[in-house]
């Protein structure tokens, strides 16, 4: 069997619609990003952040304890994301790991 190469351009693609468009990895990050302020309960229902709306870089790169550039990196392709990495963004985003990662053809 041939090794097989991720297509990072197109992974980061799928991080980017991740961070847009993905209701659990937003109230993760909401609650990661505002429990310590004492604005945040837990209670997502209730929640007085709109939980339509999509993540900032800032706020995924704080959950990450990275830069808002690793963070544009890892979408645009630029730089890899580690396994460990992408392993978390798929737990708090609740996919997984072989729905998020693009192959090379």
């Amino acid at each position: 069997m041939p090794r097989r190469a991720i297509d990072w351009k197109k992974t980061g693609k799928q991080l980017l619609f991740l961070r847009n468009d993905n209701l659990s990895l937003r109230k993760y990050v909401c609650r990661e990003n505002n429990y310590d302020k004492g604005e945040c309960d837990g209670r997502c229902d209730t929640c007085k952040y709109d939980m339509d709306t999509s993540i900032s870089r800032s706020e995924l790169a704080r959950v990450f304890s990275v830069t808002e550039s690793v963070v544009f990196n890892w979408e645009n392709g630029i730089t890899p994301v580690s396994l460990e990495d992408m392993l978390f963004y798929c737990e708090i985003a609740g996919v997984d790991l072989k729905d998020l990662i693009v192959f090379e053809n």
